[in-house]
């Protein structure tokens, strides 16, 4: 049984509405599985909700409805978000299908059984905004909490804890031993930073149900409900265990209701978890240690992507300040959306939207550069050649051949601006041969019809390479100019980018604008 390459998202919490930083991780990660599944990996593809806790509790209330109404009017807004991304993911989860709630149990119920959790009383801060117990290290130099943390209260209550003390040498030693579990570097290092200068406190795993009844309750205490972090992390695990996983299916004990026979589908452990730098220390702290307290292997990279900026000024719906990616698809195309955020942010650093920068890629890379490129080459090769494709030529090869080699490369290590770098050195290369070699004017003369062949060939071909090869990051453009070269199937896998595949005698479509050009910027 092969393993596939699993790659998840963060799951988003239904407190709100989607903005651009979820559907910039969105994309990033359906670039990922796309160019994987390019390069002739089996994938499988995880995004979904995060939808217990108070906050929901309280929205819900505040509303008039149930937390399951609630719940279930948002995770279709998400679901439609995938749709209208255009992801290619293979499952969506929700922690408030039994599926996912009755494996949370059995993952506690194991911790439990095995002595690692402990119940003892709480006096001090909670911030019901974050849904975090907070302490005097949190105090700001007056006495303070920050604004972030919302109205702040005295508690005193039981709750269970997780000792994850216990693992904190275990922890820095397994980064230190695999420097590439946290990418990028600088993240990896902020996580060692943090474990070898603060003592890792024991995490509470629990919620009073008198207090918070929208939850998972504990198996051993059903007076208490999971919280909602350790319900959300477990996710990445409960989705293969419910498919039959038998790498998943290890770090569950029965409980009942729960069904742990194996199945045909090996996905742990995951390849890739796409998540925002805002998540990184439960992801790269808390997670690890849960798994290995499980008896599950680590996944194999946490990849952590930076925020985006509007105007170089922090987004606020309050200010007005905010991209609206779904406007942005409406009225620019989605595959418009996709080339920009992952052609303008690398994965790691912070980026800055601006309506401006993304006109002017549109027009110069997009319109200008791809677009007229594949509208010419087609106008030409319809115009002289009556659509025809001539015999092979060579001119570009070695060139094209060479950047699909650093694509390959880009994609294996998940650089996907720099693959779209590679890219676009081909969509530069062809446009600068046809102001080369003029096949306007070899047209002209009769005796130069065999280097005006050599040049259309090269251009067309040139054209359906490009095709497989922007597949992962612009799936809709690639098939219109499959369509375009009228070819059969789709340009989704790599290998299709060897030179000469494009046989003499073939006959292209009718060519029409990939993106037609625009004067505004796009609207806010």
């Amino acid at each position: 049984m092969n393993k596939r390459f699993y790659i998840t998202t963060a799951i988003d919490y239904v407190n709100g509405l989607p903005h651009l930083g979820h559907a910039y991780e969105k994309v990033v990660a359906d670039v990922i599985a796309r160019s994987r599944r390019s390069l002739g990996q089996e994938v499988f593809f995880l995004t979904g909700t995060d939808e217990h806790g108070q906050k929901v509790q309280q929205a819900a209330v505040a509303m008039g409805k149930s937390p399951q109404t609630y719940c279930d009017e948002l995770a279709a807004v998400w679901q439609q978000l995938a749709v209208t991304l255009g992801l290619s993911n293979d499952d969506f989860i929700r922690t408030t299908q039994d599926r996912h709630k009755k494996l949370v149990q059995a993952i506690l119920a194991k911790l439990h059984r095995q002595g690692d959790f402990y119940k003892a009383q709480y006096t001090g801060y909670y911030s019901t905004k974050e849904e975090t117990f907070l302490t005097e290290k949190d105090r700001r130099p007056d006495g303070t909490f920050d604004p972030s943390y919302g109205e702040v209260v005295e508690l005193v209550e039981e709750n269970y804890y997780f000792r994850l003390g216990a693992h904190q040498q275990w922890l820095i030693d397994y980064l230190e031993a695999n420097p590439s579990f946290v990418y990028p570097e600088n993240r990896r290092n902020e996580v060692l930073g943090f474990l070898k200068n603060n003592q890792l406190e024991d995490l509470c795993i629990s919620r009073p149900a008198a207090r918070l009844s929208w939850g998972i309750p504990l198996p051993f205490d059903p007076q208490f409900v999971t919280y909602v972090w350790f319900d959300a992390l477990s996710n990445y695990v409960t989705a293969p265990a419910s498919h039959g996983d038998p790498g998943a299916l290890a770090g569950f004990d029965a409980v009942d209701g729960v069904d742990l026979t194996p199945g045909n589908l090996a996905l742990w452990p995951a390849d890739a978890h796409v998540i925002g730098k805002d998540i990184l220390k439960f992801h790269a702290v808390y997670w690890p240690i849960m798994l290995k307290a499980a008896g599950l292997p680590l996944p194999r990279q946490v990849v952590v992507h930076g925020w985006w900026q509007k105007d170089n000024h922090k987004m606020s719906k309050t200010t007005g300040n905010v991209v609206d990616p779904v406007a942005v698809i409406n009225e620019w195309g989605l595959d418009a959306f996709r080339f920009y955020v992952v052609r303008e942010l690398d994965l790691g650093p912070d980026g800055n939207w601006t309506d401006a920068g993304f006109a002017s890629r549109y027009q110069s890379e997009l319109a200008n550069g791809l677009g007229n490129l594949v509208n010419r080459s087609l106008s030409m090769l319809k115009r002289y050649r009556e659509g025809k494709v001539p015999a092979v030529a060579h001119d570009l090869a070695a060139e094209v051949g060479l950047a699909v080699v650093e694509l390959r490369q880009r994609w294996l290590a998940n650089q996907l601006q720099g693959g779209l770098e590679s890219i676009w050195k081909i969509v530069n290369r062809a446009n600068q041969y046809i102001d080369q070699t003029a096949p306007f004017k070899l047209a002209k003369d009769p005796a130069q019809a065999q280097r005006l062949d050599e040049v259309l060939y090269c251009l067309v071909e040139t054209c359906r390479i490009l095709a497989v090869c922007l597949q992962p990051y612009l799936p809709g453009t690639a098939t219109r100019i499959f369509q375009q070269l009228n070819l059969p199937g789709t340009p989704d896998r790599l290998e299709q980018a060897q030179w000469g595949r494009l046989l003499p005698g073939h006959v292209v479509g009718e060519p029409s604008p990939l993106f037609p050009r625009r004067d505004a910027p796009p609207k806010k």
